[in-house]
Parts: C-alpha cells; sequence; structure tokens
C-alpha cells in the first residue's frame, strides 16, 4: 500500500446476480451487497491513515462521478452508491492517503477536513459553508433530516415533512447544493439572501431558477418525506423530490438534483424518487422519457405515490368513545369511534372515525368531520391492525396526527368529561320564518329568504342569477308547508313524545327502530291539506309534460356557515307516472327524521320540533356524463398569491360525495402557480372509470369550471360576509353536449 492512490474496478450488471469483474484478484473486497432498492454496497478492508471514493460510471473508460466516500479505521468500511438502481454500469473504488490533502470538488478545502466535518462541508459539494442553523451541504440520517424539517401541504398529501433544496450554479461544473433549515426559512431567495448572501434582488433571483431551462442558474426544490409509502418490495417510506409545479424543470437538471441529494443525503438507500407533480412536469417528463429511460433517476408518478399509502390523516385532532368495527348495518352514536370497513353512503355523527379504504377531502364522510371536528383517518387494513385490535368493543382515547394515529385505553370517567365539554350547553333553535306561504320559482327567490326556504334552495337562487347558463330553473316549497302537514297529522306532537321516551333516549338500537317507524308513518299515513295539494299541484303542471323532477332537502340546519350539514337528508325523484308530487314530498319531510338527522341535531343540541324541511324542485338530468364537487380554494396551498380551486369529478352519476365501493375520483388542484395568470392542474388521482392517461375533464372544461367558481367565490364571499379564508363547496354535473350544470353551492367547513 505504498502508493498514493489506488483503483479498484468492479462491474455491475443488472440483468444478472451482481458480479465482481476480477474478484479473485481483489481480496479486500469482501462482499458486494444489492438491496432490493438497487442500492449497491461494497465493503472492504481500509486502513486509517486513507480514505476511499466510490464512483459510478456508464462506460468502462472513464472514471465516473464519485458517489460516495468514506474514511478508513483499520477495519472492514463500506461504500454505498445511494441512488439505487436496476440500469447497467461500472464502478470503480479509488483510495487516497490522507496526508495528500486531495480536493476532489475542488473547492479548497481537502476532501479529509470535508470528511472529519461532515454537515457543515460535504467531500462531494463545493458549497461554502454557512451556519448550521442555516442549513447543511449533508444530512447523515433521519434525525438531521427532521431537524431541518417543517411541516407542509402538497396536493394529495398535508402536513408532511419536507426539507427544501438549493442548487447554484446548475449550468457549471462547479453545482453547489444547500440543504435549507426550513423551520427557518420559508423561501429559498430568502436564504439565498441572507444565508448564503447570494442575490439582493428576488426579481435576479427568479429569472435564474424558475420557469426556464435556457438561463437556469439555479435549482430550487423541495424533498418531501411520505412515511406512509410502501414500495412493491414491501419497504416503508419514500422521499420525493419535487419542484414548483409550474417549473418545467428539465431532464439534464433533475438528473444533476437527484444525483447531489443522494450523495448528500447516505440514509435514503434508494427511498427516492422524482416526482413530476404538475401537468407541466409530466409533459415535459414524457418529452423527454427516453432520457430518463437511460439514466439512474427513479421517476414516481402520483397516483403510484398516493396509492401506495397505507395510511393517511385527513383531519387531524383527538377524541374519547366506544372504539367499534362496522361492517354492515348497525347502529351508532356520537359517543362510538368507528372502524368502517366500506366508506357508506352516510354516518351519523360519531366521535372519530377510521376507515380501510381511502377518503378524497370531499367526500360526505369528512366533510362531516370536518364540521364536526371529528378526527378522521385511513389506516389500511386497521381492523387486522395489532395495535388496533386489542381496543374494539373498549373505551379508548384516540389521536390522529399527520403520520400515525396512537390508541390508548380511556375510563368511562374520561369520556363523560369529553363529551361533556365538547357538546353545547344550551339547545338551539334554529330560525324558521313561517311568513312566507307561497312555492315561490328560483328567479323570485334570494339569499335573504332562506329562513323560510332554507339556505340550499335560496343558494341555488343565487346561483341562477350569477351563472344563469349553468344554474336549474325550479321552484322552493317553504317552510311553512312543512309545518302545516305536521300540525295537520298530530305529528308533532308524536314526535315529542317519541323523543321523551326512556328507552328511545338510552338506547342508540331502539332510536334508529323508533324513528324508522316514524318516518313510515309519515309518508303512508300523513295527509295534505287540499290547499296544499292545489299549490303542489301547480307548481308540477308548471313543467312540461314527462318532466321527472328532481326533490331535494333544503333545511334550516344545513347549508350555513359553520354547519353544512352534508349528507343529513335524502333527495328524490319524482316520475311522470307517479302521480300527485304529494307522494315525493312526503319523502323528503320524512327524511328530516332520518338516525343519521336526529343524532347530529342531538349532538349539537339543536332543537328537532323547530328543524323543518323545506323542498327545492328542478328538472331531473338526464345522460350525465360526469358529476363533482369543488372548492373555490386552493386547499394545499391556502392563503393569497396562490389562487385556485380543489376538484373531485368522477365519470357518469356514480357521486363524489357518496362514492360506490372502490370508486376513485378523479382529484386535482387548478391554482395560479405561474407568476400571473398561468394557471397549473396537479392531478392527485386518476379515476379508476377511465383509461390510463385519459381525462374526465378536458384543460379548457377545467379552466371553463374555475371561471364559474371563481365567480360564484366572490358573489358568495360578500354575501356571507366572509373573510380571507373564505370559500364555497360546489357541486355540478356534465351532461349531454358536455354542458355544465352546477347544482348547489353552500360554505366550506374547515
Amino acid at each position: 500500500m505504498s502508493c498514493k492512490k489506488i483503483e479498484r474496478f468492479l462491474a455491475i450488471f443488472a440483468i444478472f446476480p451482481l458480479l465482481l469483474s476480477s474478484a479473485k484478484t481483489q481480496p479486500s473486497i469482501k462482499n458486494v451487497i444489492k438491496s432490493q432498492d438497487g442500492v449497491i454496497s461494497l465493503r472492504f478492508f481500509l486502513p486509517d491513515d486513507r480514505y476511499g471514493v466510490l464512483h459510478h460510471s456508464n462506460s468502462l473508460s472513464e472514471i465516473g462521478r464519485p458517489v460516495s466516500m468514506v474514511n478508513g479505521n483499520n477495519n472492514i468500511v463500506q461504500l454505498h452508491d445511494e441512488i439505487g438502481t436496476n440500469s447497467n454500469g461500472f464502478f470503480r473504488i479509488r483510495t487516497y492517503d490522507k496526508s495528500d490533502l486531495s480536493d476532489i470538488d475542488n473547492d479548497g478545502i481537502s476532501d479529509s477536513i470535508e470528511l472529519d466535518s461532515l454537515g457543515k462541508f460535504n467531500p462531494l459539494n463545493p458549497a461554502a459553508p454557512i451556519s448550521i442553523t442555516s442549513g447543511r451541504q449533508f444530512l447523515p440520517d433521519q434525525e438531521t433530516f427532521d431537524s431541518l424539517s417543517h411541516r407542509d401541504n402538497f396536493p394529495g398529501s398535508k402536513d408532511i415533512r419536507e426539507v427544501k433544496f438549493l442548487i447554484f450554479d446548475v449550468h457549471t461544473n462547479s453545482k453547489k447544493l444547500y440543504l435549507i433549515n426550513s423551520k427557518r426559512y420559508q423561501y429559498h431567495f430568502t436564504f439565498s439572501r441572507d444565508a448564503v448572501g447570494r442575490y439582493s434582488d428576488n426579481t435576479n433571483f427568479n429569472n435564474q431558477t424558475y420557469f426556464t431551462n435556457d438561463r437556469r442558474k439555479n435549482v430550487a426544490g423541495s424533498i418531501v418525506y411520505h412515511p406512509n409509502y410502501i414500495s412493491d418490495h414491501g419497504t416503508e417510506g419514500i422521499y420525493t423530490i419535487e419542484f414548483w409545479p409550474a417549473d418545467p424543470v428539465a431532464f439534464k437538471f433533475v438528473e444533476t438534483t437527484y444525483s447531489m441529494i443522494t450523495s448528500a443525503m447516505p440514509f435514503l438507500r434508494g427511498k427516492v424518487a422524482y416526482h413530476p407533480s404538475s401537468e407541466t412536469q409530466r409533459s415535459l417528463y414524457l418529452r423527454e422519457i427516453n432520457e430518463y429511460n437511460d439514466s439512474r433517476v427513479r421517476v414516481i408518478n402520483t397516483n403510484k405515490l398516493l396509492g401506495n399509502i397505507t395510511y393517511n390523516a385527513l383531519n387531524t385532532g383527538e377524541a374519547f368513545g366506544k372504539l367499534k368495527f362496522i361492517s354492515g348495518a348497525q347502529s351508532i352514536s356520537f359517543r362510538d369511534i368507528v372502524i368502517l370497513e366500506n366508506i357508506p353512503n352516510d354516518i351519523t355523527h360519531v366521535s372519530g372515525i377510521i376507515s380501510e379504504q381511502n377518503q378524497t377531502p370531499l367526500s360526505h364522510i369528512n366533510l362531516k368531520a370536518k364540521q364536526n371536528g371529528t378526527p378522521n383517518a385511513f389506516l389500511n387494513n386497521a381492523s387486522q391492525d395489532p395495535k388496533i385490535v386489542p381496543f374494539i368493543g373498549k373505551n379508548v382515547h384516540l389521536k390522529i396526527g399527520p403520520d400515525n394515529l396512537e390508541i390508548r385505553l380511556a375510563s368511562q370517567n374520561e369520556l363523560d368529561n369529553y363529551f361533556e365539554k365538547i357538546r353545547p350547553s344550551k339547545i338551539s333553535y334554529p330560525p324558521r320564518d313561517l311568513e312566507y306561504v307561497n312555492i315561490r320559482s328560483l328567479s323570485n327567490l334570494s339569499y335573504p329568504m332562506s329562513d323560510a326556504y332554507g339556505s340550499k334552495a335560496c343558494n341555488l337562487a343565487e346561483l341562477k342569477r350569477i351563472v344563469p347558463s349553468v344554474a336549474p330553473n325550479g321552484y322552493a316549497v317553504p317552510f311553512h308547508f312543512y309545518h302545516e302537514f305536521m300540525l295537520h297529522n298530530g305529528f308533532y306532537s308524536e314526535a315529542q313524545k317519541m323523543i321523551n321516551n326512556s328507552l328511545f333516549q338510552t338506547f342508540p338500537s331502539v332510536r334508529d327502530k323508533r324513528l324508522r317507524e316514524f318516518r313510515n308513518k309519515i309518508k303512508e299515513t300523513g295527509i295534505l291539506p287540499g290547499w296544499m295539494l292545489d299549490k303542489l299541484k301547480t307548481m308540477q303542471d308548471s313543467f312540461p309534460v314527462g318532466t321527472t323532477l328532481r326533490a331535494r332537502s333544503s333545511t334550516n340546519n344545513e347549508d350555513l356557515q359553520g354547519f353544512n350539514g352534508a349528507g343529513l337528508y335524502e333527495s328524490y325523484s319524482h316520475y311522470a307516472n307517479e302521480g300527485h308530487f304529494s307522494k315525493t314530498a312526503k319523502q323528503v319531510w320524512a327524511g328530516l327524521w332520518t338516525y343519521r338527522a336526529f343524532e347530529e341535531r342531538d349532538f349539537w343540541k339543536i332543537d328537532h320540533l323547530t328543524a323543518s324541511m323545506g323542498i327545492l324542485v328542478h328538472p331531473n338530468y338526464k345522460g350525465e356524463l360526469a358529476n363533482g364537487v369543488g372548492v373555490t380554494k386552493n386547499i394545499y396551498i391556502p392563503g393569497p398569491g396562490w389562487d385556485g380551486h380543489y376538484i373531485n369529478v368522477q365519470k357518469g352519476d356514480d357521486l363524489v360525495t357518496n362514492p360506490s365501493k372502490g370508486s376513485i375520483p378523479e382529484e386535482y388542484i387548478i391554482a395560479n402557480l405561474g407568476f400571473g395568470s398561468n394557471y397549473e392542474i396537479q392531478y392527485i388521482r386518476n379515476s379508476n372509470l377511465i383509461k390510463d392517461g385519459e381525462r374526465i375533464l378536458s384543460r379548457d372544461e377545467a379552466l371553463r369550471l374555475k371561471d364559474y367558481m371563481d365567480i360564484i367565490h366572490s358573489h358568495f364571499k360578500g354575501l356571507y360576509r366572509g373573510n380571507s379564508s373564505f370559500a364555497m363547496e360546489v357541486e355540478f354535473k356534465i351532461i349531454e353536449g358536455r354542458k355544465f350544470i352546477i347544482k348547489q353551492a353552500r360554505p366550506w367547513i374547515e
């Protein structure tokens, strides 16, 4: 070992078992290991006066790029190719005498010094040192990554760990990587200016960092940790390299970023991939796909990334309750924490939710969880999870965090104190104005009449006023009709007697049964006064002969700010051959007394006898090509500057809010992310009812829907006097001729 520099050479062939090209002549190399994720590890003896460098190249004639470095210790050491790959390639080990003061990255600081101060320095990265409170050049482990990370929202992943990075001089042979203390620096520019002392002008920084590949001098992005991703090999966790969605980062810069980050984070062990998160980046990736295929850059698409997660916290928080596994029809109450085998069409008020199928933020289940502050998470195979199973049927405390959930036994006293604390102290009486006695057309209705006709009907009337081409024509039946019907049949007194019954109050199963019987009595024995029959017949006859009518609930305790009542009530179709509309009117009125609606009101101590049901009536639409729900804000990057909307849409009439078992809607964000009027679409999930590569909405349709939602947002923000976080939830359809119909708008509940 007298020479200053010694080389060892290997060839790794991915399509065969690992081979050492001249193993018999290289006794110092103990073994070569290839992990399931493709990470190459080489073990060999190295004395403590030397250090080793691993190079990778695509040809035998090249020395290749240095990918890792290790100090000798008079024992067996390891060098790793952290990228992890199944492509062919060649590795070369060079060892150096520490006294040589060699400097592989040509930054003026010897490799030995940098190896001894990893973090502040990185011998494979010529970046100048900065304060360790500002960032690092090298992250040796997960703990250090966590110390630099902050939690942020990415489409499909909320409150997830992120470390920002910045590479300067990416167009030169002296590229400099910084891993940013993202707790301290929210923006790449402020880190550049304050920590590194480069770029005093934000405009100049942006011009050389974003939206260009011709004049790009820097690359800015994020390393995002997804702890609950499971690979095809069964390994847990993945780190994705991501760029600003509207930034079209070309392959050559992605490859540089990928190789520098993997060298700077030796604990990744192949659990890293580039994630093109937007349509801009996906389109560029497809144009350059041959270059990616010939490279060692691993790419993961959004569907794969989010489809392979085992846990997703949709609404974080803590709750107490009895843990129940629900696999069929069971009576549950607001004192229960439920494990749902399937996502039901509706659910009564519960204390906590763990679903075995993933949900979207706009499912009725999650909308209700948001409204009620109910902790809600997806956990794969929750009912068989060893940390869950021992607690089924017992009183528990549940804590749903962004990365995992925690559960423990709880006492009855803890449950009682919890529910006493979170429930209102007094009974509330929803406002109702019974002075409006006539059915009104939507064109003769407005928002101030909500106390007489319900917010759903009045909001649709406002939609008709501001976007007339896409809102349906129809009528609103006032609360007065429901009130008079209940009085005429003596149903109020029957309801009061039912509510006062001690068995009804004590047992959920009794409540469920008695409420079902009461609804049947309303529908089967209820009689409408003659004047009411006449007015409903006049309304019915105003529609063209043969029109199927859609009758929808419009109560005084839904579609309100702070309480949307999602999924509490049913809609019904009245077909031309069903005779008088009274049959369907009774169905809608009876719907006020469903178990889930009663339980919701009971939890919030809303007076059941003051709650009132109006009816919204409009034509039923045929040829439904798609349906969807949208929120008039960017729920993942809220706040001014990144205006946008969040959309779920599904093919046909399979409702997004109440999906069929196994149905996955198209889910995307459309937002102004280009520092101008440049709306970028980021798909979170693809619909599983269409072919791969297809979209339910074209880009032009997505932009048209955005324009409608902009109008709706502005109008209702004024009506509701909304603050900066105000948004509307909008339900829409696409019918024959690719025509939009917007059928509902209500305040979004955070």
